[in-house]
């Protein structure tokens, strides 16, 4: 249990105690920590009500107390915790309504109440939350319509609404178009344009936006991906209901499948096609282990990026398998540092994905060319390793269950034209799944794998936060820290228990192509090069993990990493 005596550490600023098999309650003793910004209690098996004294805390910045068993209603006086960024209370047995008083706070970037007992309607004065980037209400008994209020919600890029019961129109927002019917579906009655959903009374589906017509019409034939479309859709369907305690298959016919997807495939089909000359090379944008990429330009002047599976025969089956993971992982991602899929295709003749079109190529490309890397600065930089951060973290600890890319390499990092990252091929991604071992063969790319994997093939989240870091110092030193990664590996990195410690200069480190980063700046790029040595640990229980890698770059403090502070950095 959590000892009630932690209310004397008056000073603490940060209480972070997941996943600690902790039971009985949270202590009321908590309100008197009158300094502290973030409160993690999340992955216990805690009961009882949250403490109302909590609100009492305004200096909160987050709050995490998901995958417990508390119970009762969502205190009101959290709403005077008004400096609060992050609120997650998924995964609790907590009932009655959504508190009005949540409106209050207008800082809050991210709202998850999903998976509890909530019910009544969604209070409309959640629409004035207008810094709100991430909304979660998800599995859980709502009723009534969303507000038409929600419509000033600009901000919002990620929403889930499904296993309600809500019904009628969907806000006229870019984060309700772009959603599928896995965030919106299994409701009362919504309607909106968007695939699986009836149009609303009096509307004929104007003005789609183009990224949500991609999504309704791609997919080639008759033919085309309906036996890998009913696979996938059908395991995603019947792994969501054994979520939710339901027994028995699903069914699901290929006219229903149809129906939900909506597409006319042979134009598109045709259209991509014709686009790429039949995926001539000279529309060739990249080479992977499973394909090419093309890039083709639509008749709608869209441009997208073309996926295409190698089919040879001593090939298509590891190309096959990596096809179907990539769907899968794609289906049940959605993140703005993850790049978009809009459809896929599955036929005898070709197989392909379709994603959106990254401006500035990847990273790899960029570090290795000497005019574009000039324009790669500090900032951008610093940008670059938070966004690929943030994806992982998103992965890592928001997604059930949770996703191991396995393949984190600067070749899989997408920029576009504002240099936000976006973490793309998920051929190799691994679900891990709970309460059992997962073990795999060996997936990713010499150079960024973790050293463990020499002798272990268990997947775990350690092995992505490994090749982050590997790839955050290529970011920093403008070239793969090969040698600088061989000399640490070799001293076998110390823990800050240690005597001795490795010491190099912080201005040998950074790349040498672009001014040395002064000021506030500087302060940043040396933090963010002692969390990226922190994940470098040859042994896994040593390295952070992504939610604290996150949590330090964005918050521009020391977590106090195992092995942050074993690396001295000499001006």
């Amino acid at each position: 249990m959590i000892p009630p005596d932690l209310g004397k550490m008056t000073q603490l600023h940060v209480l972070h105690i997941s996943s600690n098999n902790l039971v009985g309650e949270i202590p009321k003793e908590l309100a008197k920590l009158q300094y502290l910004l973030e409160l993690w209690l999340d992955g216990n098996h805690l009961t009882g009500d949250i403490p109302r004294e909590i609100g009492a805390l305004s200096d909160l910045v987050q709050i995490n107390v998901a995958g417990n068993k508390l119970s009762g209603s969502i205190p009101r006086e959290l709403g005077e915790c008004v400096n609060l960024q992050y609120l997650n209370l998924s995964t609790n047995n907590l009932e009655q309504s959504i508190p009005i008083e949540i409106s209050n706070l207008r800082s809050l970037q991210s709202l998850d109440l999903s998976r509890n007992l909530l019910t009544g309607d969604i209070p409309q004065d959640l629409g004035q939350l207008h810094n709100l980037e991430t909304l979660n209400l998800s599995h859980n008994q709502l009723s009534g319509s969303i507000s038409p209020a929600f419509d000033d919600l600009t901000s919002l890029t990620s929403v889930d609404v499904s296993y309600n019961e809500l019904e009628g129109p969907l806000p006229n927002i870019p984060a309700f178009h772009n959603a599928t019917i896995a965030t919106v579906g299994e409701n009362k009655g919504l309607c909106g344009d968007i695939t699986g959903l009836t149009h609303c009374p009096g509307t004929v589906g104007k003005g789609k936006d183009r990224h949500t017509n991609l999504l309704l019409i791609l997919l080639p034939t008759s033919l085309c991906l309906l036996a890998l479309l009913l696979v996938v859709g059908v395991s995603c369907i019947v792994f969501r209901r054994k979520r939710e305690g339901e027994n028995g298959l699903i069914e699901a016919s290929s006219e229903h499948m149809l129906e939900i997807w909506s597409y006319d495939g042979r134009a598109v089909y045709k259209n991509i096609i014709d686009a790429t000359e039949e995926f001539d090379a000279k529309y060739c944008i990249g080479t992977g282990g499973q394909g090419r990429v093309y890039k083709a330009e639509l008749r709608t002047g869209e441009i997208v990026a073309v996926k295409k599976l190698n089919q040879a025969p001593d090939v298509e089956m590891a190309s096959r398998k990596a096809f179907e993971r990539e769907v899968h992982a794609l289906m049940e991602t959605r993140h703005r540092n993850i790049v978009k899929l809009y459809g896929f295709c599955s036929s005898t003749r070709h197989s392909f994905l379709v994603y959106e079109h990254l401006e500035s190529g990847n990273l790899e490309d960029i570090l290795k060319n000497e005019e574009r890397i000039r324009l790669f600065d500090w900032n951008k930089r610093l940008n670059v390793v938070k966004g690929v951060a943030n994806a992982l973290t998103y992965m890592h600890h928001e997604c059930y269950p949770p996703i191991i890319h396995r393949d984190i390499s600067s070749k899989n990092i997408l920029l576009d034209e504002e240099y936000e990252a976006h973490v793309s091929d998920f051929g190799t991604a691994k679900f891990l799944k709970p309460d059992s071992s997962n073990w795999t063969s060996f997936a990713g790319t010499f150079g960024y794998a973790a050293p463990e994997l020499a002798y272990t093939m268990e997947v775990s989240e350690k092995h992505d936060v490994y090749g982050f870091g590997v790839l955050a110092m290529e970011v920093i030193m403008g070239r793969h820290p090969g040698n600088l990664i061989s000399t640490l590996l070799s001293t076998s990195l110390p823990t800050s228990s240690d005597s001795t410690t490795p010491h190099c200069s912080l201005k040998e480190v950074l790349d040498q192509r672009i001014p040395y980063p002064e000021g506030d700046l500087l302060g940043e790029v040396a933090l963010m090069t002692k969390i990226a040595f922190s994940c470098l640990s040859p042994k896994p229980e040593h390295r952070p993990s992504m939610q604290q890698v996150s949590k330090g770059l964005s918050t521009h403090r020391s977590l106090l990493f195992n092995s942050v502070d074993s690396i001295k950095f000499e001006e």
